[in-house]
């Protein structure tokens, strides 16, 4: 099954605005799981996981201020 959950032209703004919202959202559910795991292998792996978002999101900043003008963004979920 396959979901998706944009296609289509945005403008820099647009596009940096829905990519940050997407990445805090999965940022968010770390965060949470990590309140809730007692486990400390785990709450390491999240929290790498954290980083690694942190750090995608702000290069995926600055590849799209040097574009600029409009992007194309195409995403989709594959439940396998």
């Amino acid at each position: 099954m396959q979901i998706q959950l944009f296609k289509g032209q945005f403008g820099s703004r647009e596009a940096a605005e829905l990519i940050t919202r997407l990445i805090h959202v999965k940022i968010k559910y770390h965060e949470e799981k990590i309140q809730k795991d007692s486990a400390e292998e785990d709450i390491k792996m999240r929290e790498a996981r954290i980083r690694e978002l942190q750090k995608d999101l702000y290069e995926v900043r600055r590849y799209i201020e040097q574009q600029g003008g409009y992007l194309s963004l195409q995403s989709d979920i594959q439940l396998v």
